[in-house]
């Protein structure tokens, strides 16, 4: 379940990306003040969803905050331009753009999805069993007991790795937004 998690952040952190670089193409479709507008706010955009991937915990609530505003920001410089001139060119531009806020929703939710507690709790009850029954079936092999403490070792590396990469900014397996970084050169 980990690794299929941690599969679909990195797809979603390529998606997003793309969803950005095509939306900041499509400004191109929009009036020059309203392109220009919609171009900067999306650099904007950009630097706090890389800033997102690598943010502790504690940081999360101020980048959550500014993503929510300049989702805001970014939605008014698309709706102006289409309320004004509703054709299908400018539709395109605001079709664009709800992509690049539902991509952001998206990753969202797939950074708070979890194993769940109750499936931990019964893989280390499973792990504790398995060990404990080692060790009493030790008893009558004295001298390779030492050999046996390799199964409890693997055992908890195995679930140290699954709760690392279950847990995206805690450990040593991480996110990288690549794509992010990439169209953030690109842009420049």
């Amino acid at each position: 379940m980990a690794s299929n998690r941690y599969d679909q952040r990195k797809n979603l952190e390529e998606a997003e990306a793309n969803a950005i670089g095509t939306e900041y193409v499509r400004a191109d479709l929009l009036p020059a003040a309203d392109r220009d507008r919609v171009r900067a706010l999306l650099k904007q955009y950009l630097d706090l969803r890389i800033r997102f991937y690598a943010a502790a915990p504690d940081g999360l609530a101020k980048i959550n905050a500014d993503v929510a505003r300049l989702q805001n920001d970014l939605w008014s410089a698309v709706a102006g331009p289409a309320l004004q001139k509703p054709d299908p060119v400018v539709a395109l531009a605001v079709a664009g753009m709800n992509d690049v806020l539902n991509a952001q929703g998206y990753t969202q939710a797939a950074w708070w999805n979890h194993v769940p507690l109750s499936a931990a709790a019964l893989m280390a009850g499973i792990a504790f069993m398995c060990s404990v029954l080692i060790g009493y079936g030790a008893r009558a092999a004295p001298l390779h007991s030492r050999l046996l403490l390799i199964l409890p070792l693997f055992v908890a590396l195995a679930f140290a790795l699954i709760v690392d990469i279950d847990a995206p900014r805690l450990g040593f397996v991480k996110v990288v937004p690549q794509n992010l970084l990439a169209l953030q050169e690109s842009l420049k």
